[in-house]
């Protein structure tokens, strides 16, 4: 008996051993399936879940608002040449008033922001340009510029910069643009030698161009100088400024070729969010003129552009007196257009505009159907430019033409008899 118990407590060990065992084997495989199962279809957990990126919303854009730019060359004790010169003090005057209306000074790229739709800007602003590079822009501008807080564009013809063939006393050098630069000054391209960009006569070299050489020397001028502001300064370039504002749709077909994302003239006018952006008006600030920056500031006039389309009209057909590129002896010449061509012209809506004079007082005479004025106050400096504006068709039309007026005359009448008057740039 007592090796029978001894038997089955041994077998009842063993037994309880081996369920166990079992269990912990059954156990095991059943985790390992359950980890499969979860490793295959992982329960989803709050870090798992991935959180929606907001979508940035775009800025309010005023499209309402006016930008007028003024245009600016020499800043001089002594005026000299009236149509490219300004005294200090009437420059700071200048900018003391934009402050004491409130109206904002913004960038250049500000503004092309805002024409793209990427930023807002105020109701009524100002951008601050000068052209050419003269060093009285960096000695006597650029301090007022900053004691006001005023950002600013400049407009730069590369051989006109100390070295360049036209790089004399009175031009700022590299150095100097290259702190400009670095103090956050915009700058940008007026071409390389700052001819009119519309004749393919070299005045540098005194040739004429044949096609082939015009359209290379165009783009020497436009893109040329845009290369050499970009390599010399390592910045990039995105508006050009029209020597002189002379440009057809030859020098506007040069800029875009040059990727350039503004093209700006002579033409004072309130710019708008749908201003074309390859011909943007600027008032340029004269000594003699004073009136002009008066009308700038007063945003109640006219703005350009708008959404409206503008079509060119060729001047060949506007029998346009003087005569594009003609040379004329008389400071106070009678300026006038055939308008015949344009058979569904609106008669009230033609005008003249005169470089210098702004809006001129002309007359139509509907049965010639030409437009006229006679200008009664001497023009000043070596050209003048006409702007005819009209509706035809319901599109608003447009037409540039310039003429030259004689260099001898000029200099008596702009100069005092013993002074000598500097070259313009």
């Amino acid at each position: 008996m007592v090796a029978l118990k001894a038997s089955l407590l041994f077998m009842v060990k063993w037994l309880t051993i081996i369920l166990v065992l079992c269990g912990l084997v059954l156990g095991g495989c059943k985790k390992g399936s359950e980890a499969k199962r979860n490793a295959r279809s992982p329960v989803p957990t709050a870090a798992a879940v991935a959180t929606p990126v907001p979508t940035p919303s775009k800025p309010a854009i005023d499209r309402n608002a006016q930008v007028i730019v003024f245009g600016y060359h020499r800043f001089e004790k002594k005026v000299r040449r009236p149509d490219t010169e300004i005294t200090p003090e009437a420059f700071e005057a200048q900018m003391k008033q934009l402050q004491d209306r409130k109206i904002s000074v913004i960038g250049m790229q500000d503004f092309l922001a805002w024409k793209r739709g990427e930023k807002s800007i105020p109701a009524h602003a100002a951008i601050i340009t000068i052209d050419d590079g003269y060093k009285s822009g960096y000695e006597v501008a650029w301090p007022v510029l900053k004691k006001y807080g005023y950002p600013f564009t400049l407009f730069i013809y590369t051989e006109g910069i100390k070295g360049g063939k036209f790089g004399g006393g009175e031009a700022m050098n590299w150095e100097q643009l290259a702190e400009m630069r670095d103090a956050g000054v915009d700058i940008e391209a007026h071409s390389a030698t700052h001819q009119d960009l519309r004749k393919p006569f070299d005045k540098v070299t005194k040739h004429r161009l044949n096609p082939d050489e015009y359209t290379a020397w165009l783009g020497a001028e436009v893109a040329g100088s845009k290369a050499t502001l970009e390599q010399k300064l390592g910045i990039q370039v995105n508006c050009f400024a029209v020597p002189f504002g002379y440009y057809n749709d030859r020098v506007k077909e040069a800029a875009k070729k040059a990727r350039y994302e503004a093209v700006f003239t002579v033409y004072g006018q309130k710019l708008t969010y749908g201003s074309p952006n390859d011909s943007l008006g600027r008032y340029m600030m004269e000594a003699n003129k004073p009136k002009v920056f008066v009308d700038a500031i007063s945003f109640g006039g006219s703005s350009s552009g708008g959404s409206v389309p503008v079509e060119d009209i060729p001047t060949a057909s506007l029998q346009a007196q003087p005569a594009d590129g003609s040379v004329v002896n008389d400071k106070t010449p009678l300026i006038q257009a055939n308008l015949g061509g344009l058979a569904t012209l609106d008669p009230g809506s033609a005008k003249l505009r005169v470089s210098g004079l702004g809006l001129v007082p002309s007359k139509f005479d509907p049965k010639s159907k030409i437009i006229s004025y006679q200008v009664t106050q001497p023009l000043h400096g070596d050209a003048c430019t006409v702007i005819l504006e009209a509706k035809s068709g319901g599109k608003k039309v447009e037409a540039h033409w310039a003429f030259t007026l004689k260099e001898a005359a000029v200099k008596a009448k702009d100069a005092p008899a013993a002074i000598q008057p500097t070259p313009k740039k």
